[in-house]
């Protein structure tokens, strides 16, 4: 027997601290799902880690651990196969050999070797894919946990591949309305960058020859080209420095919520944020709740997926105010940060006892928002990118020019 420490959650959502004994982390998680608690984190002691070294090193093959994190469109199509194999009524073991045996993907072929020699074990499907959380996060094992207990795993696996295709929809329509300009700004930084290292020495050299005088626009566009190629080591580096700085602004927890509340409030791009945050919590709450997890372990499931602050925020205090018996929909109202319709919603799911089927239907309602908005967001930006190159790449062609524009007038003088 090895010992082991672990952090769980139990049916009433509090965080509880413990150690158990189990001849493997498979069975040590098993034991905590029967007795009822969302397993958070469990780790072998010093004693059990040496001795899981050491049988590892005397072992024939290793177990075969992800390296990696698998990239959700190959994710995505694992889940939906591998749903499809067990609606067809084949075993989950001779399932996860046939997708091995077509997989192409190493890594995910390891992950499904790995998968089948735990399965074969006798070790839950749930419980082999915890082994691999940096490629099926906790919503995705808690789900298929829920399927295992409930003898419904294809119909769940069915609804995690829907679940999943309807968020890589909704995660390349965000990334869609962020590629334009993305590209267009890059393009204009690469033009006005060019422009000044290696034409304007050139008409400032042609400009001393002719002893032109040069205009104050002119005088501040090539005093700032002397700049750039004179210390060309600080444009990377302050490259570098602002890509820092934006990483160390979202990693920090205040400043990423203020950048949260202000994006809420912003024209246009607002009302696309908190479209593209509702869809998702809602989508992911309603499929969760769906495959028969517990509601107040969904809810801590879905507010840790969320990337918005102010909505994880929220959900804490929801689930703080469900478990102390209230109806969902009254502390999602009072957070003051989930719209109308949802909360209303939510309301008619719980006194029709439908609440999973309207939840999927406001997720729908907001994805088709996403679409709008982000043709909203394309017809605004598309202008005001023009008007930035004319103004920025038009102020150096100018500040160029004016120089020989006076040379010429003063030769026809």
């Amino acid at each position: 027997m090895s010992k082991y420490k672990y952090t769980a959650i139990d049916p009433q959502g509090k965080q509880v601290n413990g150690q158990i004994d189990a001849p493997s982390e498979a069975a040590a998680r098993a034991k905590l799902v029967s007795q009822k608690l969302m397993v958070a984190s469990l780790r072998a002691e010093a004693s059990t880690i040496e001795s899981i070294i050491r049988a590892g090193k005397s072992a024939k093959s290793g177990s075969r651990r992800s390296t990696g994190k698998v990239k959700q469109e190959q994710l995505t199509i694992f889940t939906r196969q591998l749903a499809t194999l067990l609606t067809a009524g084949l075993p989950l073991l001779r399932a996860l050999e046939i997708l091995r045996k077509q997989e192409k993907t190493p890594r995910l072929r390891n992950i499904i070797i790995s998968l089948c020699e735990n399965v074969q074990s006798g070790n839950n499907l749930s419980d082999s894919m915890a082994q691999h959380s940096k490629t099926f996060n906790n919503l995705y094992v808690n789900m298929i946990r829920a399927g295992e207990i409930g003898g419904v795993l294809d119909r769940v696996l069915d609804r995690l591949a829907i679940f999943m295709e309807k968020a890589l929809r909704l995660k390349k329509k965000v990334k869609s309305a962020m590629v334009y300009p993305t590209v267009v700004i890059s393009v204009a930084f690469v033009i006005v960058y060019v422009l000044l290292v290696k034409v304007v020495p050139q008409f400032e050299k042609m400009l001393a020859d002719q002893k032109a005088q040069m205009p104050e626009l002119t005088k501040i566009v090539v005093s700032f080209s002397k700049i750039l190629i004179e210390y060309w080591y600080v444009t990377p580096v302050a490259i570098f420095l602002l890509l820092l700085l934006g990483k160390t602004i979202v990693a920090n927890k205040r400043s990423k919520r203020v950048l949260d509340k202000v994006s809420f409030h912003l024209p246009k791009v607002g009302s696309f944020i908190v479209a593209a945050a509702v869809a998702r919590f809602t989508r992911t709450f309603g499929t969760l709740m769906a495959s028969g997890v517990p509601i107040l372990q969904a809810l801590n499931i879905t507010r840790d997926t969320m990337s918005n602050i102010l909505l994880a925020e929220a959900l804490s205090t929801v689930h703080d105010h469900v478990r102390d018996g209230e109806p969902l929909s009254t502390p999602l109202e009072q957070t003051k940060v989930f719209p109308a319709m949802v909360t209303s919603m939510v309301q008619v799911g719980e006194e029709t006892g439908r609440l999973p089927e309207m939840l999927n239907r406001v997720a729908d309602t907001y994805d088709e928002e996403v679409d709008n908005a982000v043709g909203a967001l394309t017809s605004i930006i598309e202008p005001l990118l023009i008007v930035f190159l004319a103004v920025v790449i038009g102020t150096v062609v100018v500040a160029m020019f004016l120089p020989l524009v006076a040379l010429m007038e003063n030769m026809l003088k």
